[in-house]
C-alpha cells in the first residue's frame, strides 16, 4: 500500500444488498481491468441498510475469497468488518486465507460494529461504546498479532491467546494493511494512530474531513507514530440521480483538502459499463 506520495488514488465500493453474485463479480471484473481504480470494498452486514430490510444482502468475507479469485490486480477489502461479528483469531485466519488467494491484495477493514438490528436478530451482543471500543482495541491487537508473529499471546478482558498460530500468514509483511473505519476522536482515531495502515472516515464535507485530520495528527503525536505512514481515504458517493459530474466535483474538493485515497459507492445494482466514463471523469485528478 502507497503511502505519502502525494497523487489522488481512487477506489470503488459495491453494495452487496438486493443485487445478484453475477452482477458484483462482473462490476469487480471490469474495474480488474481499468488501472485508475487501485481498490474495490464491500461491507460486513447481514441485512440490506437500504429499501427492503428483509431482503438478501451477501455476507462480505466469503464474497471476498470469491472476488479475489475473480480478480488479478486490484486490491480488495471490507468497508468494514465489525469487530463484535466475529473472534478476531478467527477473523485472522480468515484474512490471511484470503489474503494468500489473492496473492497478497487484501486489505483488512476493521470497526468496533453498530447495527443493532443485526445483533439483535442474531443475538449478537453490543456492548455501550466505551466496553465497545475496549473490545475493538483487544480485537485489532489480536489481529495483528496472529498475521505477522509465530505465535502470540495476549492477556485480555476479552480476549485470551496461547501460543496461538494463524498458518499459513498472508502473503503481505509484517501483515497485510489494517484499514480503521470511523470518525470518533477520541478512541477511533487514536486506535489508527497506533495500529492502521489507512484510516476510512465517514465524513461530510472536506472541512469536516481537515478537523478531524488534524485530530488524527494529534493522536499521531501522542503515541510517537508518523502520519504519513497512513493513508486518508473517504467515500464519495456516484448518484445515480445527478451523474458522474457531481461526484468528480467533489473529489476534487476532497483533494484540495489532502485525502489520499477516494471510494467511489457505485450506484446500486450498478452496470460495468459505468467504470470506463467514471475512469475518464477523474483521470485528471489522479
Amino acid at each position: 500500500m502507497r503511502t505519502g506520495d502525494g497523487a489522488m488514488r481512487f477506489g470503488i465500493k459495491t453494495r452487496p444488498e438486493h443485487t445478484t453474485w453475477p452482477e458484483m463479480r462482473d462490476v469487480w471484473v471490469a474495474a480488474d481491468d481499468i488501472e485508475l481504480f487501485e481498490s474495490a470494498w464491500n461491507w460486513d452486514h447481514f441485512y440490506p441498510l437500504s429499501g427492503d430490510l428483509a431482503g438478501p444482502n451477501y455476507e462480505g468475507w466469503s464474497m471476498l475469497a470469491a472476488l479475489a479469485q475473480a480478480t488479478r490486480r486490484i486490491r480488495l477489502g471490507c468497508q468494514v468488518s465489525g469487530m463484535i461479528y466475529r473472534h478476531p483469531a478467527v477473523l485472522a485466519n480468515m484474512a490471511a486465507t484470503i489474503d494468500v488467494i489473492a496473492e497478497g491484495r487484501l486489505d483488512v477493514g476493521i470497526g468496533a460494529g453498530w447495527n443493532q438490528q443485526e445483533c439483535d436478530a442474531y443475538g449478537i451482543e453490543l456492548p455501550p461504546l466505551r466496553e465497545r471500543f475496549d473490545l475493538f482495541d483487544e480485537g485489532v491487537q489480536v489481529i495483528v498479532g496472529l498475521l505477522s508473529q509465530e505465535t502470540t499471546d495476549f492477556d485480555g478482558k476479552y480476549f485470551k491467546l496461547t501460543d496461538a498460530r494463524c498458518e499459513p500468514k498472508g502473503v503481505q509483511r509484517p501483515h497485510p494493511p489494517i484499514v480503521i473505519g470511523g470518525r470518533g476522536p477520541r478512541r477511533t482515531l487514536r486506535a489508527v494512530a497506533l495500529w492502521a495502515q489507512q484510516w476510512n472516515a465517514i465524513v461530510q464535507s472536506p472541512a469536516d474531513w481537515k478537523a478531524l485530520k488534524q485530530t488524527l495528527l494529534v493522536r499521531c503525536d501522542e503515541v510517537g507514530r508518523n502520519p504519513a505512514e497512513i493513508v486518508c481515504s473517504v467515500n464519495v458517493v456516484v448518484d445515480p440521480e445527478t451523474g458522474i459530474g457531481p461526484a468528480a466535483e467533489k473529489v476534487a474538493e476532497y483533494k484540495e483538502a489532502g485525502v489520499d485515497l477516494i471510494v467511489l459507492n457505485l450506484p446500486h445494482r450498478a452496470k460495468p459499463g459505468i467504470l470506463e466514463p467514471l475512469a475518464e471523469a477523474l483521470a485528471p485528478l489522479a
